[in-house]
């Protein structure tokens, strides 16, 4: 049994799992580096990690198309249905739950979350992933650094997917040192290079990450996928 990861740029993943395909953070139509447009994908499950419009995205037109279950924190769950969404489920920082494709729990993040609408999102978070086959993916969302991680990492980390375009979010030294407090075995970097402002030089933090840490990086292109 494997996972499949790809990346479709900015913040947006697509995770397959166990026959299941989870899009997190749908943001395609708005996103100057997917690959493909929002009504070319298929979804059985959309998580949401905060509120703001490049992360909510495209996923009301997704959610209403393909039937697909949201999985997001209470507030932003409940805005969904006040947009015509049926099916979704809200969980909160530290809760976890058992879905057909594995144990997800909503962790820390230290970001905002306010909705395109400008409605209250509740609190940002992370996803921490527990395949059926006992793997486990830390998705960090947007996020600066924080102690925390060092929790999250004693969960055992097989795949930390982290942010690394600074401004908004941890820039290449502070995801390094998150790198270091997560101790996974596999890291991809995402949330760059999607528009000048958090351009950043993927290959030379993934060097830096091999020489520090010594785990394996995998810098994707949108579009790339990386198998677990």
């Amino acid at each position: 049994m494997s996972t499949q990861i790809t990346w479709y740029g900015h913040a947006t993943l697509g995770v397959n799992t166990s026959g299941y395909q989870l899009i997190i953070d749908p943001f395609f139509n708005g996103n100057p580096v997917s690959p493909i447009k929002a009504d070319q994908v298929q979804a059985d499950y959309l998580l949401i990690t905060h509120g703001h419009g490049d992360h909510v995205g495209d996923s009301i037109a997704i959610a209403k198309r393909t039937n697909a279950e949201v999985i997001s924190n209470f507030e932003i769950v409940n805005w969904l249905g006040k947009q015509g969404v049926k099916k979704a489920h809200g969980q909160h920082l530290g809760g976890g739950f058992q879905y057909p494709f594995g144990y997800l729990k909503l962790t820390l993040a230290l970001h905002g979350s306010a909705l395109p609408d400008g409605s209250y999102g509740g609190n940002p978070a992370g996803f921490l992933l527990t395949t059926i086959d006992q793997k486990k993916i830390y998705m960090a969302g947007d996020t600066g650094l924080f102690w925390d991680m060092k929790l999250i990492g004693e969960e055992g980390i097989d795949l930390a997917v982290i942010p690394i375009g600074d401004n908004y979010t941890m820039g290449p030294k502070d995801a390094l040192r998150a790198v270091k407090l997560l101790q996974p075995k596999h890291v991809i970097p995402i949330h760059f290079n999607t528009w000048d402002l958090i351009a950043q030089d993927g290959k030379a933090w993934a060097a830096r990450v091999k020489e520090e840490v010594g785990c394996r990086v995998h810098v994707l292109q949108p579009g790339d996928s990386y198998t677990l």
